[in-house]
């Protein structure tokens, strides 16, 4: 459960599952970049920790406006007003690819996990395997994906004030999410310094 599949699944219940499907596939995109890139470009990365602290800002604020904006909607479950950060006539595409390219916690998070099939000798360092790998990661997100989009809609449909619920649950994570990706800012290390803790345990 993230900022990207919460929101997947409030554009599914908000507006249509063909925009949440089009904001999926953008941030999709943007991800198995970002995998790409965790496996052949990660010197380049670790050297990058100022525009990696900076966009954990940017996405700091994207969370708490997608937090205030869920909040208002559960506050006033009669208004049809969209979340701040969907109020917007961005191609839900273009949204998702955005949304999904200021998140720079993906490249540690697989960076982190390639390291542990590369230890394990699961995922070679061969063309091939890297776009398997991708592709795999790309189909696994997906439909971890569709389970928030369509779950969301099920509980819309079938529970009396669900919307108003769902989005005071959404807040409430939103909520969280903000506050844990302040402290990971304020405390927790740098880009270069986890990328540097994951190459030792490569």
């Amino acid at each position: 459960m993230g900022t990207l599949n919460i929101t997947a699944m409030q554009i599914g219940i908000q507006e249509s599952i063909k925009n949440a499907l089009l904001f999926v596939a953008g941030s999709l995109m943007v991800e198995m970049i970002y995998v790409r890139i965790s496996l052949v470009g990660i010197n380049w990365v670790s050297k990058q920790d100022k525009l990696m602290r900076a966009m954990q800002w940017i996405t700091l604020g994207i969370i708490i406006a997608l937090a205030a904006g869920s909040i208002i909607a559960a506050l006033h479950p009669s208004n049809e007003a969209k979340n701040v950060v969907l109020q917007n006539k961005l191609h839900r595409t273009l949204l998702g690819m955005f949304m999904c390219a200021i998140n720079p916690v993906q490249i540690p998070f697989w960076f982190g996990w390639s390291t542990v099939l590369f230890s394990k000798k699961i995922l070679q360092p061969v063309p091939a395997q890297y776009n398997t790998y991708i592709v795999g990661i790309g189909i696994g997100t997906l439909m971890g994906n569709c389970v928030f989009i369509f779950g969301g809609r099920f509980l819309v449909k079938h529970i009396q004030n669900s919307e108003a619920y769902i989005n005071w649950v959404i807040g409430a994570i939103f909520t969280l999410t903000a506050f844990i990706q302040l402290y990971k800012i304020v405390k927790g290390k740098g880009m270069a310094e986890r990328l540097s803790d994951a190459e030792e345990r490569r």
